[in-house]
């Protein structure tokens, strides 16, 4: 499935008709608070929307994937040219490894997070644990 991608959050976007949920990560909901270093709170899930909309620019996105969700949403690795979307927001500290679903991205979280990159720079809660409340 390849086109121009709406951009929903930092982990789903529309090709076309269709909903896809990046694989193996889960990022911050959009009203989501996190803390920077200086504690100075921010929406991080907004955030992490704008680093994936920065790393799409204007390019067309192709997403692999066979399976649905739930919500009816499509399970994907999604590219931007060369670049694997899931891992890069990963890697750049805008959403996590989702390990309930995935082991796939947990070497990518271990460097931003060493790194210090994005969220990992303050304090959060783990995006699974925000939807909980």
């Amino acid at each position: 499935l390849s086109g121009p991608p709406r951009i929903v959050d930092g982990d789903t976007i529309w090709i076309g008709e269709t909903k896809i949920r990046l694989h193996g990560i889960d990022a911050p909901e959009t009203k989501q608070e996190c803390y920077r270093q200086d504690g100075e709170s921010y929406r991080c899930g907004v955030a992490s929307t704008d680093a994936l909309r920065v790393l799409i620019g204007s390019e067309s996105v192709r997403c692999e994937g066979d399976t649905y969700d739930r919500y009816k949403r499509l399970i994907g690795t999604c590219y931007s040219g060369t670049v694997n979307l899931n891992a890069e927001m990963v890697r750049q500290g805008w959403a996590l490894a989702y390990r309930k679903y995935s082991k796939d991205y947990i070497s990518v979280e271990m460097e931003a997070q060493e790194a210090k990159r994005g969220m990992w720079a303050g304090e959060f809660e783990p995006p699974w644990e925000w939807r909980r409340k």
